[in-house]
């Protein structure tokens, strides 16, 4: 058997940020380093690291006028760093993967494939794609895996997915995918290592930060999720409309926004921010909700569409046994927690406020009829895990 490198690096890549994780490949999986290039292509570029054995972060000082500078200027940073000749390969988070169902190894048939496809997410794929590129450029060595935030949610149910237009286009791949299915694989493992027996329950799984979805989970599998074809559908967002009459499209076409600028609009400049006329930032928004009437009606539709949504899915998995909160919002905003939850009395949700107020693991009191957790996500782990399974899987075949 070949001796295996002992490094895997995990990238996260967006159009305007670059995230990633550097990981010692034991059984723990062990976070060495991580860090984030953000505001690439604005004024004053940030790259930002920090060393997770000594909690040492720092701050260096870039260039980068667009992603492919950014990328380029990582990839020259990472060649200087000490544990840089242990990297074995590099998983990337992939948005869009299609029918994906696993993570894939990525060649030139598969990113011939994500080309056929950046019309389905020209916010992400563009990004992603030019990133592998400029990996295998540098370092065609290193095997580079995809980790896809749809596979979770291959499971859905034809009559969950398919939208109510011609079969033509289901054929050509217009359908609800979902995704930040990496966090919610993430959040059912943890909720296993608790309770097996909750897990194979009814769940709600509700990611909310700047891109915000709900997930329902019936024996492990996702049945339905808010996200669709793309990752504008669903709940209001940052900067992301969520759900909006189609006649909507065709209004403003008809006024004269193209299909380029109708993205842009409902990408980034709805959401929050397009209510409120003040900022996408949750907390900003709380902070002024007494005095903007504007702030405080942003956060009302917020909370609003995530109650709609999850009595529609308590509705499908014919119940609720947990519900679990996570992301930016999720995780470290009791009252946005709070003003969800008064809204299930009839379902029986009883949350402990105080246990809210200081972002506890369980959040419900002892006799509520739903479990509710608060539980932060990790979607770098999850990517590092794939990533290492299928590597050694891998090399194992080839020894």
């Amino acid at each position: 058997m070949k001796t295996l490198k002992t490094h895997i690096l995990v990238v996260n890549g967006g159009s305007s940020s670059i995230k990633f994780a550097v990981y010692h490949r034991d059984k723990k999986l062990k976070n060495i380093l991580s860090g984030q290039l953000n505001r690439i292509g604005l004024k004053n570029p940030e790259f930002t690291v920090t060393n997770n054995h000594t909690d040492e972060k720092s701050k260096i000082k870039i260039e980068a006028t667009n992603f492919n500078e950014a990328t380029r200027v990582f990839i020259e940073w990472l060649k200087d760093q000490e544990y840089f000749e242990e990297i074995s390969c590099i998983g990337h988070r992939i948005v869009h993967g299609m029918e994906h169902s696993r993570p894939e190894i990525i060649d030139d048939n598969l990113l011939e494939e994500l080309h056929k496809i950046v019309e389905f997410d020209p916010d992400h794929l563009p990004a992603e794609i030019e990133m592998i590129k400029l990996f295998k450029e540098q370092f065609p060595q290193l095997m580079q895996i995809a980790c896809f935030d749809t596979s979770f949610h291959t499971t859905i149910p034809q009559y969950a997915k398919t939208f109510a237009i011609p079969k033509k286009y289901y054929t050509e791949g217009i359908k609800r995918y979902g995704f930040h299915g990496l966090s919610y694989s993430y959040l059912l493992h943890e909720l296993k290592k608790k309770s097996k027996t909750e897990a194979k329950g009814k769940i709600i799984l509700a990611h909310l930060g700047n891109g915000a979805s709900v997930a329902a989970i019936k024996k492990g599998k996702s049945i339905d999720t808010s996200m669709g074809f793309t990752p504008a559908g669903g709940i209001v967002m940052s900067t992301r409309s969520g759900d909006l009459d189609p006649g909507v499209a065709g209004y403003l076409m008809r006024k004269g926004l193209n299909a380029e600028k109708f993205n842009d609009l409902i990408n980034h400049q709805s959401g929050l921010l397009g209510i409120s006329g003040y900022s996408s930032d949750m907390e900003d928004l709380l902070e002024q909700e007494k005095e903007n009437k504007d702030a405080a009606l942003a956060i009302q539709i917020f909370c609003y569409q995530i109650n709609k949504y999850i009595g529609a899915y308590t509705a499908s998995l014919g119940g609720l046994d947990v519900l679990i909160f996570s992301g930016g919002i999720g995780e470290n905003a009791p009252v946005i927690r709070s003003r969800i939850c008064k809204g299930f009395n009839y379902l029986g949700i009883k949350i402990d406020e105080r246990k809210n107020k200081k972002n506890k693991t369980i959040i419900s009191t002892k006799n509520s009829a739903v479990k509710v957790y608060v539980i932060p996500t990790d979607e770098e782990i999850v990517i590092a895990k794939n990533t290492k399974k299928l590597y050694i899987n891998t090399q194992v075949k080839t020894s």
